[in-house]
């Protein structure tokens, strides 16, 4: 039997030294296992962010950001992107399988006829001002589902946990349609179970009452695809936050809800937007030098919007599929001379040029492309987190059941460097100078 790693860390204040296992995943760096720390040593780490700290866990999404890789269960995005469909990456993302083709419609089946909901849902819209912003209803729509659907909350029921999962990521679509309708003064539509997943998003978003709605299936396509690259991106803030909600023992609809929340960010969820309005601010191609400089600038605030990445050292590998969608979308509906993809485009160009940015590297982001497309297919900039949400359901949905079944798992308690005032004697009020 091969010998443990392990990793010795020594105390220079005491001269003793620990030993702690170095664990091996199957892909990736190795990880010190220090759950012992603090029991064998007194003291326990520092780590603002999480950014050297493994939280759990998981089989489903591996990133390697030095060289550009994402996989889900094993699988490459840039495949995915190209050969399935959203429902399939869902049931790949919860199952840890690609379904044949019966799993796969009966899958798709599981999820059409769950996508209604409750009927008293459209009474608590209207409690909403109608200049609510959609995320702030999304927050309040998606955890009263717990108020309705009470025969899933058992999270220690396996059975529970499905018909919730299946619940979410079926319902999620028609609540976010349903609120950019009811920001636009407009009538719900409901849900046609004939319809796909994008393709039905799509009709709830744009139909009315007063005439029919074709959707059309270059603009479907390119939805199911920009909801295939956010899925899922492993440990991110919005997917740690519905962990750590998870990890209290609250019910599925909460910690969705709560990752909505930490999703509205505007450093998480709201990239895409500040991007649009980055090219804006730019304006035309020949300010672009001005504006790199300034990026350069450590003394402007100024930065480029949907350039680098916190995990990713190398090309977003989303952000290739993101490109090719968007010049799709524009050629389809016709928009030869979009200014903002020309910015874009010239923008791209010069800084992968620029020998500072090429040494940082700092490459686009999935964030660069998909507000331009969002803009072009008639989606306002106020939605936009909102069909993040939409997508990322289901890669929440699959941690979350991950943590729950996980025997290792426990309550979420992260520790503190405290640097606030040591004991002090209470002075009475009328002593107090």
């Amino acid at each position: 039997m091969a010998e443990k790693e392990t990793v010795t860390l020594t105390d220079n204040s005491t001269g003793r030294t620990y030993e702690f296992p170095l664990l091996s995943g199957t892909i990736g760096p190795k990880v010190i296992d220090i759950r012992s720390l603090y029991a064998e040593t007194g003291h326990f780490t520092y780590d603002p962010g999480f950014t050297s700290t493994g939280s759990c866990a998981s089989q489903i999404t591996y990133i390697d950001g030095d060289e550009g890789v994402l996989l889900h269960r094993g699988y490459p995005i840039d495949a995915l992107a190209e050969h399935s469909d959203y429902l399939e990456v869902c049931y790949l993302l919860l199952n840890g399988e690609l379904p044949n083709a019966k799993q796969k419609k009966d899958f798709e089946n599981i999820i059409s006829h769950h996508n209604m909901v409750h009927e008293q849902l459209a009474t608590f819209y209207r409690g909403f001002r109608r200049d609510a912003h959609p995320m702030a209803v999304m927050c309040g729509v998606v955890g009263a589902l717990s108020a309705f659907y009470h025969d899933s909350l058992d999270i220690n029921d396996p059975k529970h946990r499905l018909i919730a999962s299946h619940r979410l990521i079926s319902k999620i679509p028609t609540l976010a349609a349903w609120a950019y309708k009811y920001s636009m003064g407009q009538p719900f539509i409901y849900p046609k179970n004939e319809l796909s997943y994008a393709e039905n998003f799509l009709h709830m978003m744009f139909a009315t009452p007063c005439e029919d709605y074709k959707v059309n299936p270059v603009l479907a396509r390119a939805m199911d695809r920009i909801l295939i690259l956010h899925a899922d991106h492993e440990q991110n803030a919005s997917t740690s936050t519905v962990r750590l909600s998870g990890s209290s023992g609250a019910n599925p609809f909460a910690c969705i809800a709560a990752g909505i929340a930490s999703l509205w960010g505007p450093a998480h969820g709201g990239a895409n937007e500040a991007v649009l309005n980055m090219l804006a601010q730019i304006g035309s191609k020949d300010r672009i030098p001005e504006f790199i400089a300034r990026a350069k600038d450590k003394n402007d605030p100024f930065r480029l919007m949907g350039f680098g990445h916190r995990v990713y050292k190398n090309y977003d590998p989303r952000a290739q599929v993101m490109r090719k969608t968007c010049h799709e979308v524009l050629d389809e509906l016709g928009v030869r001379d979009e200014p903002l993809l020309e910015l874009a485009m010239e923008l791209e160009r010069i800084a992968l040029e620029d020998p500072y940015f090429v040494e940082k590297k700092l490459y686009p982001n999935v964030d660069f492309y998909s507000g331009i497309i969002f803009r072009a297919m008639g989606i306002p900039v106020s939605m936009f987190t909102v069909l993040f949400a939409v997508a990322r359901t289901v890669g929440w949905v699959a941690q979350w059941n991950e943590m729950i079944a996980d025997p290792h798992q426990k309550i979420g308690r992260p520790r503190q460097l405290f640097t606030g005032e040591t004991r002090r004697s209470f002075v009475p009020l009328h002593q107090r100078g």
